[in-house]
């Protein structure tokens, strides 16, 4: 569909709505009766309760072989794409870690006033309400944070019997090298964007969050009881440090730079991340571009700690299968939000550019098969799809939609739009279109940008000062602001 009817709307919409509701319940029973075998026990032919792992990587965008990128070394991951249900066009719901985390374990959209940055807390944000792993929990679950879940470790401490994260070598940043750990010392200061490291992989925060996960899946095997293991890596978080054999999986002078290394047209550039957290860091300069000598050092060590991250998760899934928990464990695996690596001239998140805001989502649920979605998915989604496929109750609070119709048919609508903001900037997402307004507290439109993503993915040219497309933009904006949450101009 092309465009969107202005006048009738409400009328279409809620008619194709209820359809789908239709629609989506008989997938649902199905879908269900179809995995509600999957974890059979060899010795009873009664259903064992699943357990989930479910793998939190930071700053991890869509940049994966198993996403066509085929110079990325990505094996594990790319396993789980393998054996699972590959999500083509998944987004976060707000493009900074502790605001996307604290939503997606929440299940709630942020708002003006709520998960607003890096440092939201969602207890303090959403108090009351009943997270994920809490939920689980509630019902019998064991539960362990490993890692980075929450931007803060202890937000929401009562969801977990267990909260670990490994010991401070170091510095915070986890640098090995000593000119770094120099420079990471020094008020107001930081080391290098990148480190090279010829060490072990557990000399890096990852590769302990790894070693702690194995050991707590060996416990769990004998505990008996359904769990729910949260394994949060930090990498490819900045600064991209990683072990020298994972460096050397790429050549340096085989890196790509993007070609769409400026701002489209008609973005008003005063709306636009100055990418403030990479200019922390010791070499970049505090204004204008990076040399491309230092844009090839930054991609080169992004996907070095991709590799990196991937290989501990490969161990952990070894354990899994070695345990003979693979059987009967749903794997998730997701991160917080996408990455910029000078697309549009722009370096990490902080933008409402399909960059920032798209990001790598698979699920593997034993029995089912695999698949690829190109189906609007926000994360949202993913707190009632992992309640779902456990058989608990889904809690009133709830804002996204289950996914677990499209476990038996990919193709399956579960809904036509997305809607994903940053600081003022509101983005809703169709399947044709991505349309975004920057807004004051009072909704007056301070700036917009319309792509079309069947002819520009890459969103190079903003149509939004395009006459032609007015009645289109209205119509998204109308859309966008009734579906925008409830809850979003709640004050308190």
């Amino acid at each position: 569909m092309r465009s969107l009817p202005v006048g009738d709307e409400r009328f279409f919409y809620s008619f194709t709505a209820y359809l789908k509701f239709l629609l989506m319940k008989i997938y649902t029973l199905l879908s269900l009766a179809i995995l509600s075998g999957f974890a059979l026990n060899s010795c009873s032919s009664e259903p064992e309760t699943p357990n989930i792992l479910f793998i939190a990587v930071d700053d991890l965008r869509p940049e994966l072989n198993c996403y066509g990128q085929s110079h990325i070394h990505s094996p594990n991951i790319d396993a789980i794409a393998d054996e699972g249900l590959l999500f083509q066009n998944a987004y976060c719901n707000i493009p900074v870690c502790g605001a996307s985390r604290a939503s997606l374990m929440t299940g709630l959209r942020p708002t003006q006033n709520r998960f607003l940055n890096y440092s939201t807390w969602a207890e303090k944000d959403a108090p009351g309400i009943k997270t994920l792993p809490g939920l689980f929990r509630d019902h019998g679950y064991a539960t362990i944070s490993n890692g980075k879940i929450f931007h803060h470790s202890t937000d929401s401490k009562e969801s977990w019997d267990e909260i670990w994260f490994p010991e401070i070598e170091s510095t915070s940043r986890d640098y090995r090298l000593p000119a770094n750990i120099a420079l990471d010392t020094l008020p107001e200061k930081r080391g290098a964007a990148w480190e090279r490291f010829d060490g072990a992989d557990d000399k890096y925060f990852d590769g302990r969050i790894a070693r702690k996960s194995i050991n707590d899946l060996q416990k769990l095997k004998a505990g008996g009881r359904p769990f729910f293991l949260a394994v949060g890596f930090l990498k490819p978080h900045l600064p991209f440090n990683a072990p020298a054999k994972y460096w050397d999986m790429y050549e340096a002078d085989e890196i790509v730079l993007p070609g769409n290394d400026s701002l489209p047209g008609g973005v008003p550039s005063n709306l636009i991340s100055n990418w403030g957290e990479l200019r922390n860091y010791d070499g970049i300069p505090a204004e204008g571009p990076v040399s491309e000598a230092t844009a090839r050092k930054l991609i080169h060590g992004y996907y070095s700690c991709v590799s990196y991250t991937d290989a501990q998760i490969g161990l952990i899934l070894e354990s899994l299968k070695e345990l003979d928990l693979e059987r009967n464990t749903i794997v998730i695996l997701w991160g917080d939000h996408g990455w910029n690596l000078r697309e549009h001239g722009l370096w990490c998140k902080h933008s409402n550019f399909d960059t920032s805001t798209r990001s790598a989502l698979l699920l593997k649920v034993p029995g089912s098969k695999s698949a690829r979605s190109d189906m609007l998915v926000e994360y949202v989604d993913i707190y009632p799809t992992l309640v779902e496929l456990c058989g608990l109750p889904l809690p009133a609070h709830l804002e996204g939609k289950s996914l677990v119709p499209l476990l038996t048919d990919p193709d399956t609508p579960v809904k036509d739009f997305i809607i994903t903001k940053w600081q003022k900037g509101l983005t809703i997402k169709t399947e044709d279109y991505a349309y975004t307004e920057w807004a004051t507290k009072e909704d007056s439109v301070v700036g917009r940008m319309l792509y079309d993503h069947q002819s520009d993915r890459e969103e190079n040219f903003n149509l939004a000062a395009l006459p032609e497309y007015e009645g289109l933009m209205d119509s998204l904006s109308l859309l966008m602001h009734a579906n925008k949450g409830k809850d979003y101009y709640n004050p308190d």
